[in-house]
């Protein structure tokens, strides 16, 4: 027979696991599948009617406002991977005519326009002038353990 001990800690890992299931459960992309702007650009057809989300570097010159019907279109690329335009209802960000890295989270159209129902920017010099592809943990922990020798 389990002592009272274990059945107390096995019910707190349970409500713990179960509070971490919420909590990745309610995030607002939960729904969503993260596509490439690669993959969608060889293969869009296969997500339609899928929710998901992608992201790339915003081309700045392909940015067209429409401040009256509130409509932006833009294009965001990957290094090597293509790009894809960008379809958005809404307003338009803030930092939207800088080098930014942009979230978009919607549908692939059958014309291969992506309709974004959110466009986030996020800004790549956090990362230090790398792009998200290279930045990997092993580079972090590199620089963790040399600030430690210090």
């Amino acid at each position: 027979m389990m002592s009272k001990n274990k059945k107390i800690i096995s019910g707190l890992a349970l409500a713990a696991a179960a509070v971490i299931i919420m909590m990745f459960s309610t995030m607002p992309s939960a729904g969503s599948k993260e596509i490439t702007i690669a993959d969608l650009v060889k293969d869009g057809s296969r997500y339609e009617g899928d929710y998901i989300m992608t992201q790339g570097l915003l081309d700045k010159d392909s940015v067209k406002w429409d401040a009256d019907q509130l409509e932006l279109r833009f294009e965001i690329y990957e290094e090597d991977g293509g790009s894809l335009q960008v379809f958005h209802e809404g307003i338009k960000p803030d930092n939207f005519s800088e080098d930014v890295i942009v979230l978009v989270e919607g549908f692939i159209k059958e014309n291969g326009v992506f309709e974004a129902e959110k466009v986030q920017t996020k800004c790549p010099s956090k990362y230090e002038g790398e792009d998200m592809e290279n930045y990997d943990t092993d580079m972090h922990k590199e620089i963790y353990k040399n600030d430690k020798q210090e």
